[in-house]
């Protein structure tokens, strides 16, 4: 039996590309994924994260830049006989950690299993809502027209609140408005 524990997620080097690759394009040989090539995964190898054990890379994800604010969690995948251990909600996890430590307002995917995500807090979107995603990937996917993939969303900055707190009164000019004429008055009493 292999110990989770054993299991040490690091970044991406030279070296682990043909391993990121068996991963990723066993998954796209069932139609579960896009195929990646060996130039593709380098050119984004720097965002990549892999998990590692006994010497072999066993699981990766990368994030890839869309916007100053935006950023896609892609390439998600785990070795077969690492499935339904948990190794994936760690990567999540640490992918969604580096997002969020670089800056990230948002983390999107666009995946076939949804609850998977959902779990892990993201929330599911119309896919038109990560546009950007769209418009720099999608449209030179040749599943484009019949895309069957569920696009998530993960805010990882607090909404500012809706009700802000009422300025002193002393801070705040009062206008009175009459006829056009902007007249200052004092605040109202009482």
């Amino acid at each position: 039996m292999k110990d989770k524990a054993d299991v040490v997620i690091r970044a991406a080097k030279e070296a682990d590309i043909e391993g990121i690759l068996a991963i990723v394009n066993d998954y796209a040989e069932q139609n579960l994924m896009l195929p990646r090539t060996t130039e593709q995964i380098r050119r984004v190898l720097p965002h990549f994260l892999v998990a590692e054990y006994d010497a072999q890379v066993v699981g990766c994800g990368s994030l890839v830049r869309l916007t100053a604010q935006l950023t896609e969690l892609r390439s998600l995948a785990v070795a077969a006989e690492w499935r339904s251990t948990g190794l994936g909600r760690r990567l999540v996890e640490a992918l969604v950690n580096q997002a969020r430590h670089a800056g990230f307002q948002q983390v999107c995917a666009l995946t076939l299993v949804e609850g998977f995500f959902n779990k892990m807090g993201f929330v599911t979107v119309d896919r038109w809502t990560i546009t950007p995603k769209i418009w720099h990937e999608c449209i030179y996917c040749p599943k484009f027209d019949a895309c069957d993939e569920i696009a998530v969303l993960m805010n990882l900055v607090e909404p500012e609140t809706a009700v802000q707190p009422r300025p002193e009164a002393e801070t705040v000019p009062w206008l009175r408005l009459r006829l056009g004429a902007i007249t200052t008055s004092q605040p109202p009493q009482g």
